[in-house]
């Protein structure tokens, strides 16, 4: 049934976190033994030759146990990341059906305008895997006047000027594409919609803001928000399913106690 699409596609988040440590911890070991086997083959060039010994104890046998392991963890590696990028595209497409089916509940929604939904994490096929780095902390790069425009919409949605805020929000959108404050921004284009009665375009928001980065610190709300608009709309089976994974995926939030309470309101099993 199609209107489990979304829980398939965000249980995939765990799995796949738990598989980019795995796999950051192999490419680490990887790097060890190449320099391993660099450092023997230095060795065997310099004495010129090979003298018997026990198992082990040579370079030669040193050499191969390491190529051996080196063959073993490589794999492994290229299994990882097979299936690290199969539940990364399957979870992209689950999403981008969710975002279809509320389009069509939006009568102003053009279905042909969609487009591709963006990829969770970057990856669109078995070939473009990327590599697990560590993140690094960087302060976003803003344009000139845009931080100031995202506080004016966010002003107005605090004013209670709704539409402003919407009309803001969407200018903001189409000027700087691919905003560091993208996520922040389409939580309050949906808050401002669901003020105004269009739950349908609400979720849409929220979708944008959860499928944007599953894992930034925005995500358990974006994620509760969207449970709670689907509700709105009277989609409660996703609803009941998609704020169940509030406390699935973000156990630590202060929106799992919500997503309980509208779990119970939607009389959610």
């Amino acid at each position: 049934m199609r209107a489990l699409a979304l829980v398939l596609a965000l249980a995939a988040g765990p799995a796949l976190a738990q598989d980019d440590a795995t796999l950051a911890d192999i490419r680490q070991e990887l790097t060890v033994l190449y320099g391993d086997i660099e450092n023997l083959r230095g060795e065997l060039s310099a004495t010129g030759a090979l003298s018997e010994g026990v198992a082990g104890n040579t370079p030669l046998d040193r050499l191969n146990a390491i190529e051996s392991e080196l063959q073993r963890l490589t794999s492994r590696t290229e299994e990882l990341e097979f299936r690290i990028n199969r539940i990364t595209v399957d979870g992209t497409n689950r999403v981008g059906d969710l975002e279809f089916r509320l389009c069509e509940l939006e009568p102003s929604c053009d279905i042909a305008l969609l487009g591709d939904t963006p990829s969770l994490g970057g990856v669109d096929s078995v070939t473009n895997a990327p590599a697990p780095q560590a993140p690094v902390a960087q302060t976003p790069n803003l344009a000139l006047g845009e931080q100031q425009d995202f506080e004016a919409a966010q002003q107005a949605l605090a004013e209670g000027e709704y539409q402003s805020a919407v009309d803001r929000l969407s200018a903001f959108a189409t000027t700087y594409p691919g905003s560091p404050l993208e996520i922040q921004a389409n939580l309050l284009l949906g808050q401002a919609l669901g003020q105004l009665g269009q739950s349908a375009a609400a979720a849409r928001a929220y979708l944008a803001a959860f499928s944007a980065d599953p894992a930034s610190t925005f995500a358990p709300e974006a994620l509760f928000r969207l449970g709670q608009s689907l509700g709105d709309v009277g989609q409660v089976p996703d609803a009941c399913v998609t704020l169940a994974e509030v406390g699935v995926r973000f156990p630590a939030s202060d929106f799992v106690s919500e997503a309980a309470n509208t779990r119970t309101s939607l009389g959610c099993s």
